[in-house]
């Protein structure tokens, strides 16, 4: 991998480190016409982009019942085992983050509640390009079901070898998970179709209703697409190529740290591995160990490719104080924490998707049975992003409940804070509530919610 060299310096090192060179607005103007097709056309413009760009055109888009069924049916044994415990374990972490309506008494008569609504409709969106992500189903599905939403539906990409229908396994984890409505359907004509709806067969009996919020994963095309429709709906995050980062110095083994770049590499040539390390040393030996081991992994010139990328690198810096300032500089989608006292040093990082520590907390835990959820935020998006949770699909509604008397009390400083923005009828619209226009000043102490003076 490449090197880059941070030592004996204080620069900022945020543009000169690794990253995907990605331009989404430039896939936003492609896109564009599908998006605008499907708006206009609906189904015949899903249909033939289903077809243009998957090989495969649906004479019906969503998956019957009896086929998601099917699906879970033919499951392998040790896959469904493996599914269920995903889905426990996840459920477990995500029921602890419900968040509980409060009321707030801000004066004696004058509460503010904070509600916080689900979302009603959501669109799961599941990726099925170079790889299947059944998980995706799980890591999407858990937190909205989590939150409460009303109505839950899936999309995914028609696949040729499967009768123009999703991957099974993405089927079964959808069974397994009580979701049943399903579409065929991937990319941008997807996210469109989500977005605004339309009929999902050439008679206009059925129709897949328009949703309120898009999550999930998915290459360009679907983040260029959620992009344009950001507004129209709301969405997750832009996702971008999947990034590890990982933070070790000298007691880490070169082995564990290698896998690791290379289980993150094999995702996409665009993938980013990065290692950020004080030990010219450890740096040394991951070399070694790449070499041995990319050449026997299965997707060995897609690891190459990503490895060899200028999104990929090894970091030397200092030492680990260093090494703390790039990896939060870098706000990687997983951080890896392979050091001495990983808890101290994980606990002081600000900036990361989720952080994996100690040599037996490998990414590859979190993106199937650690119970966290893997649809995190790339491209240093963690910097002021979260990853997917139940709070994602909550929405926080303030409800305001004042007597009269605390109005009253309180209609003086709306009156004075009204014009001194200029807009007088917002004051009028308090003072016309009392017949003696009798309210107190604006220069009044207001009183405590004990019933005192401050």
């Amino acid at each position: 991998m490449n090197r880059i060299d941070l030592r004996g310096g204080a620069r900022d090192p945020r543009h000169l480190l690794p990253r995907a060179q990605l331009d989404v607005s430039v896939a936003v103007e492609r896109i564009r016409p599908i998006v605008e097709a499907v708006r206009e056309h609906g189904y015949p413009a899903v249909r033939e982009a289903s077809e243009r760009f998957d090989g495969v055109a649906p004479e019906v888009l969503r998956v019957p019942p009896e086929a998601i069924a099917a699906a879970e049916g033919t499951l392998d044994g040790e896959v469904r085992a493996a599914l269920l415990e995903s889905i426990a374990r996840a459920r477990r972490v995500h029921a602890d983050q419900r968040r509980v309506d409060h009321t707030t008494q801000v004066v004696p008569g004058g509460t503010v509640t904070e509600r916080w609504i689900p979302v009603d409709r959501v669109g799961l969106y599941v990726p099925g390009g170079l790889a299947m992500y059944p998980s995706t189903v799980v890591m999407n599905v858990v937190p909205a079901q989590a939150a409460g939403v009303r109505s839950l539906v899936v999309a995914s990409p028609p696949q040729q070898d499967n009768g123009g229908l999703p991957d099974p396994r993405v089927l079964a984890a959808c069974a397994l998970l009580g979701v049943d409505e399903v579409y065929a359907v991937g990319g941008a004509q997807a996210v469109a179709m989500l977005a605004y709806g339309c009929a999902v067969d050439a008679a206009g009996s059925a129709h897949c209703d328009p949703v309120d919020m898009i999550t999930g994963p998915g290459n360009i095309w679907v983040t260029a697409a959620k992009r344009l429709l950001r507004g129209v709906v709301g969405i997750d995050a832009e996702a971008g190529p999947t990034e590890i980062a990982i933070l070790a110095d000298d007691t880490a083994d070169p082995v564990h740290v290698a896998a690791d770049l290379i289980s993150q590499a094999e995702h996409d040539p665009l993938a980013a591995s990065v290692l950020v390390t004080p030990s010219v040393a450890l740096a040394d030996a991951v070399d070694r160990e790449l070499a041995r081991l990319v050449p026997a992994t299965k997707h060995a010139e897609r690891v190459g490719t990503a490895l060899r990328g200028e999104q990929s690198g090894v970091v030397l810096v200092d030492d680990l104080t260093a090494g703390l300032g790039v990896v939060d500089a870098y706000a990687a989608e997983h951080l890896e924490i392979q050091t001495v006292d990983a808890r101290q040093w994980a606990m002081r990082v600000r900036n990361a998707g989720a952080v994996f520590v100690g040599a037996y907390s490998p990414v590859s835990l979190g993106d199937y049975c650690a119970g966290s959820n893997h649809v995190l935020p790339t491209g240093g998006c963690a910097r002021h992003s979260s990853g997917l949770s139940v709070q994602s699909f909550l929405r926080g509604v303030h409800v305001v409940e004042y007597t009269e008397e605390a109005l009253r009390e309180v209609a003086g400083h709306v009156v004075t804070l009204a014009n001194v923005e200029d807009l007088p009828a917002h004051g009028q619209a308090v003072t016309a509530r009392f017949s003696d226009a009798t309210v107190r000043t604006g220069s009044e102490p207001a009183s405590s919610p004990t019933g005192g003076t401050t």
